[in-house]
């Protein structure tokens, strides 16, 4: 429904008076009260103005407080502009021609709606469509000479990703990886971070996996560890529909149906013999797929300024919205991560950050990933969740899928799709990359050191191959002795004093890891 609280202002009020509502929730609450103070909540804030700040009930008065003091919502303004006569607009920048926000509303208007109002000239400085110092912005503003505004949008009207510039998400832009990494050599030294390279790669595949409820298929797990290998940070276009094909074939294999692009509909959810279907997300229609992922290339191509962790980020969980695939979306978005900081070379080469790794560390990791995939898809269902049908007789589509699945609010549902808020996916990045690095690839090059010095401790007292030693240290880590099933294979244990040294050698190589695993989370 829409606000019906009189005392709102600015987008508050447009909602209300034009009967326009966004799904996304607008970061900044504008009203008229008592006393002028600002409330900080989790998805926002609200600010209380005097009676004297209210705007007059115009459409001008509003939308300049809202550009003014609440920010550019793309979404909300799209929905406003389909159902606003563009006169209205006219007749404003002609009463205001060198108005800022007029121009920049009338700019915002032919951009997202591809119409022209009838404008002759207007004048005044240039400004910026977007305040740089609220949002991620495009590096080289393009000059649009009609409105007298600097084009800093990130995207496309196709698509059209928006980042706001909170204060985790300027820590996160400060956040510098590879100083990080460059500490850890110094703590451990390149060989040993050379050897957990490998590990953290299948790390992650399997890791990935998991997170589909997939964790068993060691087949996949293997060829999407060699698909990071091959592909990261080494395709000339991660998102064309060459790439993306390539990509799918490499991590599901050849058995996949109708690789690259999706051309039919798609939902995320379950469905069970007792309980039918449960959507919890739909997807953009696959008409728009090229267009949208044009918009997100766009934005990887013009934000090369912009810190790599906002880009990863956005490429990530912008993708994963899109869906433009019928199977393995999850494990492209994130295997996206670790290509945009590859390709910033920011992580170098033979580095994968086991991003799927932390996020499946802890049942309470697994819960924030899901909770932070909700705060777009929840609102969403929310308000088309009755436009969701299963059809008695199922559809055939281009890419040779039967599906029973109808959706029947594309069109009202496509504001949403197009310009997503993606700050709070930004921030959530930031905390998992945070601790990725600092614990889960700190763990894993202490447990690298501890095997090669527990190694060369053994050979003190038992000479043999590397992989022999390797399987009586696994042996011994995993029963706290050497069993009987051990000294069968290496008859040389049963002479009881060598295996306790061996025995101590393993406790006293692996004391620091013991440390981490009783430390770590449930």
């Amino acid at each position: 429904m829409v606000a019906q609280d009189r005392n709102e202002i600015g987008y508050g009020w447009l909602a209300r008076h034009y009967g326009v509502e966004a799904t996304q929730p607008f970061p900044v609450i504008s009203r008229i009260g008592r006393t002028r103070h600002t409330h900080e909540h989790d998805a926002g804030r609200v600010e209380t103005y005097l009676e004297t700040m209210r705007p007059t009930d115009t459409l001008s008065a509003h939308l300049t407080f809202a550009l003014k003091h609440e920010g550019v919502h793309l979404e909300f303004l799209a929905r406003l502009f389909e159902v606003i006569p563009g006169q209205l607009l006219t007749d404003w920048v002609c009463s205001e021609p060198t108005g800022q926000y007029a121009r920049r509303a009338g700019f915002l208007y032919e951009w997202l709606t591809g119409y022209q109002l009838d404008i002759d000239e207007v004048g005044g400085n240039y400004r910026d469509a977007l305040d740089a110092r609220y949002y991620v912005v495009r590096s080289s503003p393009e000059r649009n000479r009609r409105w007298r505004i600097n084009d800093n949008l990130p995207g496309t009207p196709d698509y059209c990703p928006m980042v706001r510039r909170t204060p985790t998400v300027n820590e996160a832009a400060d956040y510098d990886l590879g100083a990080r990494l460059a500490s850890m050599e110094g703590e451990f030294g390149a060989d040993i971070l050379l050897r957990s390279a490998v590990w953290l790669t299948i790390k992650e595949s399997r890791a990935s996996f998991v997170i589909e409820h997939e964790g068993d298929r060691r087949d996949r797990i293997q060829r999407f560890a060699e698909a990071m290998e091959a592909y990261c940070g080494r395709l000339s276009d991660p998102l064309s529909h060459h790439s993306l094909s390539e990509l799918q074939r490499n991590i599901l294999g050849v058995s996949t149906i109708e690789p690259g692009l999706r051309l039919s509909p798609v939902f995320v959810g379950s469905r069970s013999l007792h309980h039918g279907s449960v959507v919890h997300y739909v997807c953009p229609h696959w008409d728009w797929l090229p267009g949208m992922l044009d918009g997100l290339r766009q934005f990887l191509l013009t934000t090369e300024e912009t810190p790599s962790i906002l880009r990863a980020a956005v490429a990530s969980f912008g993708f994963v919205f899109l869906h433009p695939l019928a199977d393995g979306n999850g494990r492209v978005s994130r295997f996206l991560i670790n290509d945009v900081l590859r390709r910033d070379e920011v992580v170098p080469v033979p580095f994968i950050l086991p991003v799927s790794a932390t996020i499946t560390s802890s049942a309470i990791r697994r819960a924030e990933y899901d909770r932070v995939l909700e705060l777009y898809s929840r609102p969403l269902m929310q308000a088309y969740r009755e436009a969701v049908a299963f059809t008695r007789e199922r559809s055939r589509y281009k890419d040779g899928i039967e599906s029973d699945f109808a959706f029947k609010a594309y069109a009202q549902a496509a504001p949403t799709w197009r310009y997503p808020d993606l700050t709070a996916q930004v921030e959530y990045l930031m905390g998992i990359l945070r601790h990725t690095v600092e614990h889960e690839m700190h763990e894993q090059a202490t447990l690298q050191r501890a095997w090669h010095q527990t190694r060369s401790a053994i050979k003190n007292w038992l000479e043999g191959p590397d992989d022999h030693i390797d399987r009586i240290i696994r042996a011994i880590r995993q029963n706290g002795r050497v069993s009987g099933k051990l000294t069968k294979e290496f008859p040389v244990l049963q002479d009881a004093s060598l295996a306790s040294h061996i025995e101590e050698e393993v406790a006293e190589g692996f004391r620091d890891m013991a440390l981490i695993d009783r430390h770590k989370p449930a």
